[in-house]
């Protein structure tokens, strides 16, 4: 699928895409930053299916979030659609190698700091808990500055004055594919996805923008809960649900695409124990059952 090369071909952190509709290489062309190609949305997702299973798992002694349900449905999601974890650099498609969640964190004494959960394919709903539980409990340390924060804050105090240049180099290596994977791994700005549970501080979902710089194509929050009205049989009924803001770069993958995406993530959260390790390697020997039948025929 590519060649060893860096540059055009390979990234530190991507691989090109080939093959693809020749329309997709085509619209970075005519759409050149992320803001011209930022696609919004809002996904409401019934509470009361996520609040069950909640309840359920604390019985039996665990601890599942909202947080960690909406992360193992798009970790899930992305295995059924994985243009999703795609990103536009220097006009060309890549497809992401791993799969990374920056997310913000906010501290006892009131500031914040961001970083990244690093996910894999195999993590079912409880891996997601472990890792958010241990990312949050590492980044809270009062006084304790991560990797990130660190960087910035010698940047902005004892080199401030190298600021325009050091930071547009950085850009100009980000843009031809040779930034070191050291600093990828640095920033919070290169990932698959960037969440942020605002109801945590009671504040209402919001459109956040996808970053011009790094490799983030999809923004999501997590707002406060609200009444949404249903039309039924019998009426109009009132379901309390927890709305998602997606940001989305539309050069990545086709509406219709991004809405199947959606509506996956959505069946998800419907029943949860289909994040749980049992359901989903079912789920996975089932698809591999019928590709095979596919293939026989």
């Amino acid at each position: 699928m590519h060649s060893g090369k860096r540059g055009k071909t390979m990234r530190p952190d991507g691989i090109l895409v080939k093959n693809e509709d020749p329309m997709y290489y085509l619209i970075p062309y005519f759409l050149t930053k992320r803001y011209d190609a930022m696609n919004m949305i809002t996904l409401d997702i019934p509470e009361m299916p996520m609040r069950a299973y909640m309840n359920e798992k604390r019985k039996e002694g665990k601890q599942i979030s909202h947080l960690a349900l909406v992360l193992t449905a798009y970790l899930h999601t992305l295995e059924k659609y994985p243009a999703l974890n795609r990103f536009i650099k220097g006009h060309n498609i890549y497809q992401h190698k791993d799969i990374k969640v920056s997310m913000v964190v906010l501290k006892p004494d009131g500031s914040d700091t961001m970083s990244k959960i690093d996910l894999v394919p195999t993590d079912d709903v409880f891996d997601v808990q472990a890792k958010i539980t241990g990312y949050i409990d590492q980044n809270r340390q009062v006084g304790e500055a991560n990797s990130f924060d660190t960087a910035m804050k010698i940047l902005t105090t004892k080199l401030r004055w190298l600021l325009p240049p050091i930071i547009g180099l950085i850009r100009f290596l980000d843009n031809h594919g040779l930034l070191p994977q050291s600093l990828i791994d640095l920033t919070p700005f290169h990932a698959s996805l960037l969440i942020s549970n605002l109801a945590s501080i009671r504040t209402n979902h919001i459109y956040h923008h996808v970053y011009e710089f790094g490799t983030t194509s999809i923004a999501i929050t997590m707002g406060n809960m609200r009444e949404v009205p249903r039309r039924t049989k019998d009426g109009i009924v009132f379901d309390r649900c927890m709305p998602l803001g997606v940001v989305m770069d539309e050069r990545i993958a086709s509406g219709h695409y991004m809405a199947q995406a959606f509506a996956q993530i959505k069946k998800y959260l419907a029943d949860p124990r289909l994040m749980e390790r049992e359901s989903l390697d079912a789920e996975k020997a089932a698809e591999q059952s019928a590709e095979a039948a596919e293939k026989a025929e």
